[in-house]
């Protein structure tokens, strides 16, 4: 249990930056955090579902991170602008 508690804590930490060697074990934890919700709201443990769904969010959160960063996808660089102090 103390395992699982320690996950959920990493899970939900902003500044823990995503390995993404790491993806496959994030996706079974939201899956397995998707299944404890349903029992919980199954069992009526209301005070769960709470933070099952905190943990949650920041599982899905840390793979979208990870996807975002995936080598190949875009990366906005935005556009020049020219100065006005330029002479020329």
């Amino acid at each position: 249990m103390g395992d699982r508690k320690f996950r959920e804590a990493c899970v939900r930490c902003s500044l823990l930056r995503p390995d993404p060697a790491q993806r496959g074990r994030l996706v079974e934890i939201r899956d397995n955090l998707l299944d404890r919700i349903a029992e919980a709201e199954r069992e009526g443990w209301l005070g769960e579902i709470e933070g099952l769904q905190v943990s949650l969010a920041g599982a899905e959160s840390k793979i979208s991170q990870i996807d975002s960063a995936a080598p190949g996808g875009r990366i906005l660089l935005g556009l020049p602008t020219p100065r006005a102090d330029r002479q020329g």
